[in-house]
């Protein structure tokens, strides 16, 4: 109970008040213009219409593309259902608008048939939304394909039932009628005022209720699709109060549908950025993770050897491509004293301070046991030995005090050093002379760095 109750103080109470705020901000904007712009081209209600039907249609579109890759969210069929749903009967709503073209042509404003598609519409989309929340309950549950083709198939026959319902009781249709508007003086008939729109804002209000308690407004999509509910209620009550169609109500009712789902649209566009930069994100760890070695995080044998092949096709002698190779001396004695677990941290320890002697250009790499090798970019012979000499130098002042525990004794190590000047050389050879380099090195006392002559 206390749980919820922080709930409500921190997330339902502030989405609430962000809600009316924005839906207040719009309705103060719409009465200012009121008093700027005394009345509206008839245009402009169709043009609404139509970016309204579009965006719906990409709602249902994007709805139907995260189910299709993840078959768990069955909540999703619904709302796609009820989005396309909905931009079909727009269709119906601007055929009752012949001459939206024309603006000389208005006068044959069926306003009677837009109310009709209207209405359906939103009983259409608030049952399909009350639906969505039931299938969001069963989300954690294993629901078999045959339940979801069921499920699926009865949203569709729903929404159906609907667009059919609504074209029989237009004009389109003699078997049924229903007068909602009154098209020779555009008032609302007390039908509408009295029952319709008080049927429709109920009906939300409960959606409404559910959504908010089922779905506990546990991240932007439900925030907005929270949202629209309150967007729609809001539209109803200014049409409840409203006298007749085609004032600033029934312009107004419209502006708050395209708010709402523009900003349903853009969360789900701010979902697909957010969707991508993971996938990125776990692309670029997956990618590193199969060209570094896993112990040193030094790059791999495939990757070094790549990288060097490369290399070798602009090696010349203005842009020498010198390699080093290198063993740790007596490596085998620290794993058998020490144990390996140790010996991997004297690995650690040499492939960080490898990593920090070289150029962000440059490439350090574990091809072996206790075996480095390093790529060096326009670099000769006597600046790579160099670069070697420090490194060995460098390790060979480290003790277990001042490397942190991470070495049990002070280490050395033997390198070999090869220089290509000229791309007619292959990478297993440039590694293979720089290797027998290392083991001159080896041979002659350790603890020193030989040039490959």
């Amino acid at each position: 109970m206390k749980t919820m109750r922080n709930r409500v103080i921190t997330l339902y109470i502030p989405f609430l008040l962000g809600c009316v705020f924005i839906i207040g901000s719009l309705q103060c904007a719409m009465l200012h213009l009121e008093k700027i712009i005394p009345s509206f081209s008839p245009l402009l209600f169709p043009t609404l219409t139509i970016f309204l039907l579009v965006f719906h249609l990409f709602m249902s579109c994007f709805m139907i593309m995260k189910y299709w890759c993840d078959r768990t969210r069955l909540y999703l069929v619904p709302i796609a259902f009820a989005f396309v749903g909905s931009a079909i009967m727009m269709v119906g709503t601007l055929a009752s608008f012949p001459g939206w073209l024309d603006l000389y042509h208005f006068a044959s404003v069926n306003y009677n048939d837009a109310m009709i598609f209207f209405l359906f519409r939103h009983l259409m989309m608030a049952t399909l939304f009350l639906f969505s929340a039931f299938l969001f309950r069963l989300r954690r549950e294993t629901v078999r394909p045959h339940f979801q083709q069921l499920v699926i198939f009865l949203i569709f026959l729903f929404t159906v039932g609907m667009l059919i319902t609504a074209w029989l009781y237009s004009s389109h249709s003699p078997f049924l009628s229903m007068d909602l508007v009154d098209n020779e003086n555009k008032q609302f008939m007390i039908l509408w005022q009295k029952t319709y729109n008080m049927v429709l804002i109920a009906l939300w209000c409960v959606t409404l209720a559910v959504l908010m308690s089922v779905t506990r407004l546990r991240n932007l999509f439900w925030m907005s699709g929270n949202f629209l509910c309150i967007s729609y209620i809001a539209a109803l009550v200014i049409l409840l109060f409203a006298g007749r169609a085609e004032g600033y109500a029934w312009y107004t009712s419209r502006l708050f549908e395209t708010i709402a789902t523009l900003m349903m649209i853009f969360v789900l566009l701010c979902d697909v950025f957010h969707l991508y930069r993971l996938s990125n994100a776990r692309y670029q760890q997956s990618y590193q993770n199969s060209i570094r070695d896993a112990l040193t995080r030094l790059y791999n044998r495939s990757y070094f050897y790549d990288t060097l092949t490369h290399s070798l096709k602009s090696a010349s002698e203005n842009e020498p491509v010198s390699v080093i190779v290198s063993d740790l001396d007596r490596f085998k004695r620290i794993n058998d004293t020490y144990g390996h677990l140790q010996g991997d941290k004297v690995l650690q320890f040499v492939a960080q301070l490898l990593m920090d002697s070289v150029r962000p250009e440059d490439i350090a790499a574990r091809i072996g046991g206790e075996e480095f090798v390093l790529l060096l970019q326009n670099t000769g012979s006597a600046d790579a030995q160099q670069v070697a000499e420090r490194i060995r130098l460098s390790l060979s002042a480290y003790d277990k005090e001042s490397s942190h525990g991470q070495l049990p004794e002070s280490i050395t190590i033997s390198m070999g050093v090869y220089t290509a000047t000229t791309s007619d050389v292959s990478a297993e050879a440039c590694v293979g002379w720089a290797d027998q380099a290392m083991y001159q090195a080896k041979e002659s006392g350790r603890n020193r760095v030989v040039v490959w002559q």
